[in-house]
C-alpha cells in the first residue's frame, strides 16, 4: 500500500458538499506542471469517510486503497503545495473520506501530474471561453491564476454553471479578477434560483441556452467565432455534449492532437 506523503494544510468548506483543499507534500518537491492539468490524490478504505456519506455496504476491504485524479485549482507558479475543489459524492468511495480530513491530515499525492487540457495549443492571438459547471471551474482557476495579469493582449472570460448561488465556488476571486482585469470577463448562471434566500438578479437557466442567447457577445461586443475564440469545456455530460453540438452547428470543431480545432474538452465525469 503506498506511502501517505502529503498533508492537509488548508481546507475550506464553501457550500455544502463542496470544499477547497489545500494539499503539501511531505519530503518531496512538487514537480514542475502546466495548469489546466490534473493530480491523483489517494486514501486507503480504512480511512473514515464523513458523517454525510452514505453508509457502505458491503464495507470496502480494508487493504483496498483508493485513487482518483482531480484537476489543479492553484497556480503552476504555487510551489509550495496544490489547491483541489471537490464536490462530495455521498455514495462514493473516495470523495466521502476526503470530505473527513482536516487540515494536518495526511494521504496520498501522485507524484506525477498529467493532462492535455491546457492552454498550451491555443495561439496567443485567440480569444478564450471557459465554460463550466459545478467543480468544472478548478482547472480555469489554475489557468487564470497563473496567465491572467499577463495574458492582456486577448479576452478570457468564465461562463459558470450552478445551482445555487452558494454554489459558484471562488466567485468572490473572480468578481475581484474582473475588476481588476479589463479583459476577463466573469458570467455566473443558476439553474435553481427560485431557493434564492436573496432573491438573485443574476442571469438564470442553462449554460448552452445561456451561451445561444448571446450573453457572451453581449459582454465582449462582438460573437466569438471560429476564427478568433477557443472555447473550453468541463463539467457533466449533459452540458458537454449540448454545448459540443451547439458550438459545431456554429462552425466551431473538437479539438485533437491529429486534427487541431477550437473546442477543448475535459471529460472527468
Amino acid at each position: 500500500m503506498p506511502t501517505l506523503n502529503a498533508l492537509v494544510t488548508h481546507r475550506i468548506d464553501t457550500a455544502p458538499g463542496l470544499m477547497t483543499l489545500r494539499v503539501a507534500p511531505v519530503g518531496w518537491a512538487l514537480p514542475a506542471f502546466r495548469p489546466g492539468q490534473f493530480a491523483v490524490l489517494g486514501l486507503p478504505a480504512s480511512a473514515p469517510r464523513s458523517v454525510e456519506a452514505e453508509p457502505e455496504d458491503p464495507p470496502m476491504p480494508s487493504e483496498t486503497f483508493l485513487r482518483r485524479a482531480y484537476s489543479i485549482a492553484s497556480s503552476s507558479r504555487e510551489r509550495e503545495y496544490l489547491e483541489f475543489y471537490l464536490v462530495e459524492v455521498q455514495s462514493g468511495a473516495l470523495t466521502p473520506r476526503l470530505f473527513a480530513l482536516k487540515p494536518g491530515d495526511k494521504l496520498w499525492l501522485g507524484p506525477k501530474f498529467t493532462g492535455l487540457f491546457t492552454l498550451d495549443e491555443v495561439p496567443p492571438d485567440r480569444h478564450v471561453a471557459f465554460i463550466g459547471t459545478g467543480t468544472g471551474l478548478a482547472p480555469y482557476m489554475s489557468m487564470l491564476r497563473t496567465h491572467l495579469e499577463r495574458d492582456g493582449s486577448r479576452r478570457l472570460a468564465v461562463l459558470h454553471g450552478a445551482r445555487h448561488s452558494w454554489d459558484l465556488g471562488y466567485r468572490d476571486e473572480l468578481v475581484q479578477m474582473q475588476r481588476l482585469a479589463p479583459h476577463f470577463t466573469y458570467l455566473p448562471v443558476l439553474s435553481r434560483p427560485e431557493a434564492e434566500l436573496v432573491p438573485w438578479t443574476g442571469a438564470t437557466g442553462r449554460l448552452p441556452a445561456y451561451w445561444a442567447d448571446g450573453a457572451l457577445a453581449r459582454a465582449w461586443g462582438f460573437r466569438p467565432s471560429p476564427a478568433d475564440t477557443h472555447i473550453f469545456l468541463c463539467g457533466n455530460p449533459g452540458m458537454l455534449e449540448a454545448m459540443q453540438q451547439q458550438l459545431e452547428a456554429e462552425g466551431f470543431r473538437e479539438h485533437t492532437r491529429q486534427a487541431p480545432g477550437e473546442i477543448h474538452l475535459e471529460k472527468y465525469w
